[in-house]
């Protein structure tokens, strides 16, 4: 059985098997990025942007003219679909070693003077690549799926918010698109600021909500600012190596081999990580995300999934050479990743809200993401950002069919056996795909990708972080045990929930508090769940499919059909490379005494199936004693304090609150008196009001009598000839 096992993992960690590197070798810089061909005939690859930007623009209309049908949806999903189409046939035809840009239209071109670094030009133009391509097919697919969905959970707000909300899903494709797809970063800034403005619109849909207000505002004010540190990164390379253009830029990195200038150059990867960790939530600015909730859910789907969180990792991915030229920035990319992983997990296993659990656990795993980025393993990243992209929608959106039906309910505690309630049984068991691919079960893609991310952390030649390798391990036992805690509690033991305290379609389907009768035990009383129908049932299935499918260029490794991963090639055609293949050795690492990637596997196997045996003892077993052990905790005063912080968030909001928010607050308070009393009312309305007081002292001699305006020029001449008089004495006259 060990043998077979090790034979197993050989074959399935072949294409990726980490070696020693040459003694005295160093991270290596210098690259085989070919040079881009400029390839104008494939200017119909630019209908990839313009098809969800013209779907945005349909939207507005009907929006303009108050459509009160289904017209913005089927405008949406059809131009989705059809952007999709497009980025299919470009891979198909396009050669995946040689990167094309593809002129659209001339934007920025400026000259000055005549020496080097007087000129600047950043053209709206696509380049594009295998990581381009790899990226817009989940986006636009992701997307399609999404909408689709959408059209029937959100079909309460037609005649209201529908076309508001599918110009808000339109602009988010619009500005993913140009962000992948851009061929300088002066473009690819553009679609960054507007994800974040379209984050903003969505997840502050229901603006009657004062807490979607405030979620909205929060995730728009810390993405600001990461995205200040991916300007200063872009301004810092443009003074560095003359372009913004990604083929010049790689062409310039490899002629210099070394960082091009002294500290500003230095700067540069840690500038872009610090936008990179605001988009993809990572610490210390991932507070945002898990109160992103408050959109509707397949908002949550879209930016969790297929468009916003997966910009930072697309960021490094693409820049990965730059990240190469400083020896710690990737190791600061892996520990933040790592930590952020294990943070957001430790959260995830004490929340109630079914949205919020699942929000917590993209968090954690986008910690994995940039873990495998700092530890050289870009493939790994992008892998697990593929197969991420597929359970993580499903997840979330098997979450809003359950909220849709139960009027807004999502509190765990409050809903039980699910899969036995008439109409949600597809909803169950394609929620259970999901659990089962987020814990990394053996064998799911989930399971592929992450072993991929954990075995570089343990043995990449250049870049292992063994602590963080172990620390990944453990947060994958936690993911799992997290993971099938929402599962056995909402979809399995007996039939019992508690609807929510929203009519069906009252608010948006958003996330309400337990009514007041849900604190009187499981008594559904005469309520009755509204079943999903065809277009969400549709889609959940399609992505259960996605999902094993996802797996799929690992199981064809597996079965010897072929001897690379499809996702490893593709990164390996791309700027990434460097992080797709790893250097060629025969010395292979030993762990716990057996073959490395072997122990690995066991490793990740073991943990993933004792989380999930957990779960199912606390949670479907013996539920009571999930509740007896937590007051057992809370009871000790010694131990009280770790449940109360992990459901409290680790009390990091609180912390910001009075470090950032508060001093904040009352700085403001303070330079408004300031401004009020000193700025405005002392300076500027003060000397304002000198001659108007001098007017009112002298107004009583100006009193429309004759006889007093001849006695105030005869005290005039006194006064004057007094003065002169003075003057003459004074001057020695005398």
């Amino acid at each position: 059985m060990t043998a077979t096992l090790a034979s197993l993992c050989s074959v399935l960690l072949g294409a990726q098997e980490t070696h020693a590197a040459p003694a005295g070798a160093g991270p290596v810089v210098a690259h085989d990025i070919p040079a881009a061909i400029t390839a104008p005939e494939l200017s119909w690859a630019g209908w990839i942007i313009w098809l969800p930007l013209l779907s945005s623009i349909a939207c507005a209309l009907c929006a303009a003219f108050r459509v009160k049908n289904k017209l913005p949806a089927f405008v949406t999903v059809l131009s989705f679909a059809a952007a999709f189409g497009v980025t299919f046939w470009l891979h198909r035809i396009v050669d995946p070693a040689q990167p094309v840009v593809v002129p659209l239209l001339h934007w920025m071109d400026f000259a000055w003077g005549d020496g080097n670094w007087h000129a600047f030009g950043a053209h709206f133009s696509l380049y594009v690549d295998e990581l381009t391509l790899f990226w817009m097919l989940f986006v636009t697919g992701l997307g399609t799926l999404i909408a689709l969905y959408a059209s029937e959970y959100m079909e309460s707000d037609v005649g209201k918010g529908y076309s508001r909300f599918f110009f808000g899903v339109s602009i988010f494709i619009v500005a993913m698109a140009a962000l992948v797809m851009s061929d300088n970063l002066v473009m690819l800034y553009l679609g960054w600021e507007g994800v974040g403005l379209a984050s903003y619109l969505l997840i502050g849909y229901y603006y009657t909500r004062p807490s979607a207000v405030a979620a909205a505002k929060k995730a728009f004010i810390m993405n600001r600012v990461g995205d200040l540190g991916l300007a200063i990164g872009i301004f810092l390379i443009w003074t560095n190596y003359g372009t913004v253009e990604y083929d010049g830029l790689f062409r310039a990195i490899e002629a210099a081999g070394n960082p091009a200038g002294g500290w500003d150059a230095s700067l540069i990867p840690f500038c872009l990580m610090l936008g990179a960790f605001g988009k993809s939530a990572q610490i210390p600015l991932y507070v945002w995300l898990p109160d992103a909730m408050e959109g509707p859910t397949p908002v949550s789907a879209l930016i969790h999934a297929a468009t916003m969180v997966t910009a930072g990792v697309y960021l490094i991915a693409r820049m990965f050479p730059l990240f190469l030229l400083h020896p710690d920035a990737l190791a600061a990319v892996a520990w933040i990743g790592g930590l952020t992983a294990l943070l957001a997990a430790t959260i995830g296993m004490a929340q109630y809200d079914i949205k919020r659990i699942f929000a917590y656990s993209t968090v954690s795993q986008l910690g994995y993401m940039f873990l495998g980025l700092g530890v050289g393993t870009a493939y790994g990243a992008c892998y697990h950002t593929f197969t991420h992209a597929f359970f993580k929608a499903l997840l979330f959106l098997t979450a809003g069919a359950v909220m849709h039906g139960f009027a807004g309910q999502l509190d765990l505690r409050r809903l039980s056996g699910l899969r036995r309630v008439p109409g949600f049984a597809l909803v169950s068991w394609t929620m259970l795909v999901g659990c089962l691919w987020l814990s990394a079960f053996p064998f799911s893609a989930g399971f592929f990708s992450k072993d991929t991310i954990l075995a570089a952390a343990m043995f990449d030649p250049h870049h292992a972080q063994p602590a963080l390798a172990w620390m990944g391990l453990a947060t994958a036992g936690l993911t799992a045990y997290y993971t099938f805690r929402v599962w056995f509690r909402v979809c399995a033991g007996p039939v019992a929930f508690v609807p929510g305290d929203e009519l069906h379609g009252a608010d948006g389907h958003g996330r309400g508090a337990p009514s007041a009768s849900a604190s009187h035990g499981n008594d559904h009383g005469s309520f009755h769940p509204h079943a999903p129908r065809l277009a969400i049932n549709g889609v959940l299935l399609v992505l259960a499919i996605g999902a094993v499918l996802a797996g799929l260029p690992t199981y064809l490794v597996l079965s010897g059909q072929t001897k690379e991963n499809w996702v490893e090639s593709m990164m390996a055609h791309s700027s990434a490379a460097l992080g797709a293949q790893p250097a060629d050795s025969h010395e292979h690492p030993h762990l716990i005494g057996m073959d490395g990637h072997t122990a690995m596997f066991v490793l990740s196997s073991v943990v993933g199936l004792a989380g999930i045996a957990i779960a199912w003892v606390l949670h479907l077993g013996n539920r009571r004693l999930a509740d007896r052990l937590r007051g057992a905790m809370l009871a000790r005063r010694w131990l009280r304090w770790l449940p109360t912080a992990m459901e409290h968030k680790w009390y990091v909001d609180e912390l910001y609150h009075a470090c950032f928010r508060l001093p904040m607050w009352v700085g403001g308070h303070l330079l408004h008196f300031f401004d009020k009393h000193f700025i405005d009312g002392l300076l500027v309305n003060g000397i304002g009001r000198v001659p108007s007081f001098l007017g009112r002292l002298f107004q009583p001699l100006y009193n429309g009598a004759l006889q007093g305006y001849a006695a105030t020029m005869a005290g005039a001449v006194a006064l004057i000839l007094a003065w002169v008089v003075w003057k003459w004495i004074v001057g020695g006259g005398a």
